[in-house]
């Protein structure tokens, strides 16, 4: 047979897959025989790789190396599927796309990255695709071999029987499919990460008013005990003691509208991000300038979110920045709440320096959200938080307020 001419839709049928097989050598044939005298040296490297690499770190999982090795194994299965994936593409028009990275958030220590990569699904389907590739390559290498001297008239209707049998196993256990399941798996880590913050915060207002308001109030109980005894003996020692409990009712009131605030503002409830952040702003140490650009309030929780996450960042521009000035800007871009805090201080920031961006870190991650720090040393500071954008509910009894509603340039306030 002599080989065909290439026909004008060829580019087409390159990205669908081959054309049906016919008795004629065309250039989709021949990358199919090519890629079937290839199955076996390739088949046989990855079988040799994946079963020293699972032998080795199984055996010596009793020893402090033995995980680690079969992690890293697993990252190098990973790799030589991306491969085996590169030339199914080139040599057989499958197109498939890459399978995400492991899910690592910020400030995951050794062990969580260990785990990660011991479960990870890519590449234990690829482990298995290895194991099942060899015997196939065997037989279909010999087959094609054979073929190219003795089948030849009907050589080109084996090949695509072969391949085809080669494109489902690609797909099969080389496809990103299991996006499903590692979904589930970040939205269980998640979902904890949620329970365990949720846990602190509650620990945290338990603590504050058992040490602040809690505390106050029974001194101020006694005090007043006390006055009422003396109102008949001392009467003015007993308005010395009620002077003095007024005293104590006012910084009782304070400590409780400042744990309000901490719990969930009232004038972001009311007002929006734009009012409530230049609030914030206000209490920082140096001036901050506030830019709030938003066509609509969001979601109260990613509004709650995003408002914490400012308050956070400030105090630490408060406390360990040695800034002279700050900014502040939140917009809405595409279907994400982008925030960015910048300071011009000494820089060096970082999620792991304890200043709390770990949890936030991990706050936003539970959202579906990102938490960029750059931070060189000498500054300046640029920290970028990212949220998904969800519509705001709408309030019974008529419509949600709306923040930043204006067009155009974003309403400016300063802290």
């Amino acid at each position: 047979m002599t080989p065909t001419s290439s026909s004008p839709d060829d580019s087409a049928h390159e990205h669908d897959g081959p054309p049906p097989a016919r008795l004629a050598y065309d250039r989709h044939t021949w990358k199919e025989i090519v890629h079937l005298l290839s199955d076996l040296p390739v088949a046989l490297a990855g079988f040799v790789y994946t079963v020293t690499m699972v032998a080795v770190g199984a055996g010596l999982s009793v020893t402090v190396v033995g995980l680690p090795l079969l992690a890293g194994g697993l990252a190098g299965v990973r790799v030589l599927g991306r491969w085996e994936r590169a030339r199914a593409r080139a040599l057989l028009g499958v197109r498939i796309d890459e399978p995400s990275p492991l899910p690592l958030r910020p400030g995951t220590g050794l062990l969580g990255r260990l785990w990660s990569g011991l479960k990870d699904p890519v590449a234990w389907r690829t482990v298995l695709y290895w194991f099942i590739r060899l015997p196939w390559a065997v037989l279909s290498f010999t087959v094609t071999l054979v073929g190219l001297f003795v089948l030849w008239p009907v050589l080109p209707f084996v090949v695509r029987g072969m391949t085809n049998a080669d494109r489902a196993m690609v797909r099969a256990l080389l496809s990103p499919s299991d996006e499903l399941e590692r979904r589930i798996a970040e939205l269980e880590s998640d979902r904890g990460i949620v329970v365990d913050t949720a846990a602190a915060d509650l620990r945290r207002i338990e603590r504050d008013l058992h040490d602040g308001a809690q505390a106050r109030l029974v001194a101020l109980a006694m005090g007043l005990g006390l006055a009422k005894e003396k109102l008949l003996e001392d009467p003015d020692a007993a308005a010395a003691m009620v002077d003095e409990a007024h005293g104590e009712v006012k910084l009782a009131l304070r400590e409780l509208r400042d744990l309000a605030r901490g719990i969930h503002p009232a004038v972001l409830t009311d007002r929006g991000l734009d009012a409530a952040l230049s609030s914030v702003a206000s209490r920082c140490t140096v001036p901050v300038q506030v830019t709030v650009d938003l066509p609509a309030r969001p979601a109260e929780a990613i509004e709650g979110i995003a408002y914490f996450t400012v308050s956070e960042l400030l105090q630490n521009v408060s406390k360990h920045s040695g800034a002279r000035t700050a900014s502040v800007d939140v917009w809405r871009r595409d279907d994400r709440l982008l925030i960015q805090v910048r300071d011009d201080g000494r820089g060096g920031a970082s999620p792991s320096g304890g200043t709390g961006m770990a949890g936030l870190a991990e706050r936003l991650g539970a959202v579906d959200g990102l938490f960029v720090v750059d931070s060189p040393d000498g500054g300046p500071t640029a920290v970028t938080a990212e949220l998904p954008w969800r519509d705001r509910a709408p309030r019974l009894g008529g419509e949600t307020a709306r923040a930043g509603a204006r067009p155009g340039r974003p309403g400016t306030s300063s802290g």
